[in-house]
């Protein structure tokens, strides 16, 4: 499994994960989005809606009949519903994605850069696990070695 660490500094968390949904999606595949704040659901399920204007980015918040059909499900629980592969951790907390993912993205700022440091460093001594660390830096996402 591969975990990438996504240090938000200059947009939010519902832009970002707009940004990365986008490619998922383009990828042919189902993301989940997990966040404890229905707020910041909300946020990002509009954020997706009004990505970009030639083309919207189809989700729900879980919690109705149509959950396993969402190409992008969001919702408090890691649960993959929708058949998702991809998980996207909103809110900057570590949640056990358990099996079934093959990608896992924590986005964190400087109120959960505490905890995202704790867990990289628990997670390296995971077997059969790469992280990754991105930081937006002037606009562009960039990968730290």
């Amino acid at each position: 499994m591969r975990v990438d660490f996504y240090q938000l500094s200059r947009d939010p968390a519902p832009a970002v994960v707009a940004m990365l949904a986008a490619k998922v999606r383009q990828a042919g595949e189902r993301l989940l989005v997990v966040a404890d704040d229905l707020d910041l659901l909300e946020a990002t399920s509009k954020a997706l809606w009004e990505a970009t204007p030639e083309a919207f980015l189809a989700n729900g918040i879980a919690g109705d009949e149509h959950d396993a059909r969402q190409p992008i499900l969001l919702s408090n629980e890691v649960d993959a519903v929708n058949g998702a592969q991809f998980l996207l951790l909103a809110d900057g907390l570590w949640r056990d994605p358990g099996q079934g993912f093959a990608r896992v993205m924590m986005l964190f700022d400087d109120t959960t850069i505490d905890g995202a440091r704790a867990t990289w460093k628990a997670l390296g001594d995971h077997e059969g696990l790469e992280r990754h660390f991105w930081r937006q830096e002037g606009g562009k996402w960039r990968e730290v070695a």
